[in-house]
């Protein structure tokens, strides 16, 4: 999927071509499902008001209103992991900032209840949806747009848009948003000594700057970046492929923090925490360190093994190749699945589009 013209549309034959947005929700995945339970650990009550005032939040509840799915309470828990392509402050090194942000990365955590268990459902951005009413960041009431490409929800109306936009779709209440930056993401890699991959292939993509042998790597912030950036080099050179990229790096991110043993240095333990706070914004339920620790209570177990990684079930648009649609009855069934707390189907995703990249990047091997 290709570059962008300023009116959100891509040009004529742009599909795989254009400079590719780098990915801030990645990380906030990472800390969702695994970077979060550092802050569980003891003796940390006096930096916790220092790390507080690291976090910034979005009040979604109020500005959406009672506009929403049914609050279920079953156990499990449903998270919208969104990134956005913004080029302000430290992430200005990354490219022009050409107006309001779009989101560019888009996942729905659904923690199934006992929270051993977690289904991941990316959401391409330039899949086309019905994009309900919303509030712009100027204060206009927005009318609902038919056909309208999904990351532009972010981009006229902010979290709350975009939150709504992913209720209206998938007909589930989202329990919490989180977003980070991708300048937060290079600081956590770091802190954390790289995460180690295998690639299959070479991949050498210059738009993300990414040039990486076949074999196994640890890659620093910066490589990290760029593979999960990454789309000329690898599949069918769309943002599906670069989905499987981020979908398996985040795997072998959640290992790598499981073998950094943060919980056994206080040192790594402040530094760690201290990077991740600066780098999220949460929803006002999640705007504290104790809310967070809370949240991340029970997710210490889960690992890599636990995760189930899907894309929405979508095909190409037949009118205009470098967007996708919803394959309705089988992202029906991914959306049924997640309502009643079960696991996604196989036939959910069966003869889907996919990018072809599935296989280029594994965990490393111990």
């Amino acid at each position: 999927m290709g570059e962008q013209d300023t009116d959100g549309r891509i040009p004529d034959g742009a599909r795989g071509r254009g400079e590719p947005r780098a990915r801030r929700g990645l990380t906030v995945l990472a800390w969702s499902l695994a970077g979060l339970v550092v802050l569980g650990g003891g003796g940390f009550a006096l930096a916790y008001a220092q790390l507080d005032g690291n976090i910034e939040s979005v009040d979604i509840n109020t500005q959406l209103g009672g506009d929403r799915p049914k609050d279920v309470d079953d156990g499990s828990m449903d998270i919208l992991v969104l990134g956005s392509d913004s080029r302000s402050g430290a992430n200005a090194a990354y490219g022009r900032d050409e107006g309001a942000a779009r989101s560019d990365t888009a996942m729905i955590v659904h923690l199934y209840e006992g929270h051993e268990k977690a289904s991941v459902v990316s959401i391409p951005r330039d899949t086309l949806v019905t994009r309900p009413e919303c509030t712009a960041r100027d204060g206009r009431e927005l009318p609902a747009q038919y056909r309208a490409m999904f990351n532009t929800a972010y981009e006229v109306g902010g979290p709350a848009c975009a939150v709504k936009t992913v209720e209206r779709l998938s007909g589930i209440r989202m329990d919490h948003y989180v977003e980070v930056d991708f300048t937060g993401f290079k600081e956590l890699i770091d802190e954390l000594g790289g995460v180690r991959v295998t690639t299959t292939r070479p991949i050498r993509d210059g738009s993300s700057h990414l040039d990486l042998a076949a074999g196994t790597h640890t890659l620093d912030g910066e490589q990290a970046l760029g593979l999960v950036r990454t789309r000329k080099g690898v599949g069918d050179q769309s943002d599906l492929g670069r989905i499987q990229l981020q979908q398996s790096f985040i795997k072998a991110f959640i290992e790598q923090v499981k073998r950094v043993g943060v919980l056994t240095s206080p040192q790594k333990l402040w530094s760690v925490a201290d990077t991740a706070t600066r780098a999220i914004t949460p929803d006002s339920e999640l705007d504290s360190v104790r809310e967070l620790a809370d949240f991340a209570g029970g997710l210490a177990g889960l690992g890599a093994e636990d995760v189930h990684m899907i894309t929405l079930p979508v095909r190409y648009d037949p009118v205009d190749p470098n967007r996708v649609v919803p394959l309705d009855a089988q992202a029906q069934q991914v959306w049924n699945a997640l309502r009643e707390d079960e696991p996604v189907p196989a036939t959910a995703t069966a003869d889907t589009a996919t990018g072809q990249a599935a296989d280029v990047v594994r965990q490393a091997r111990p």
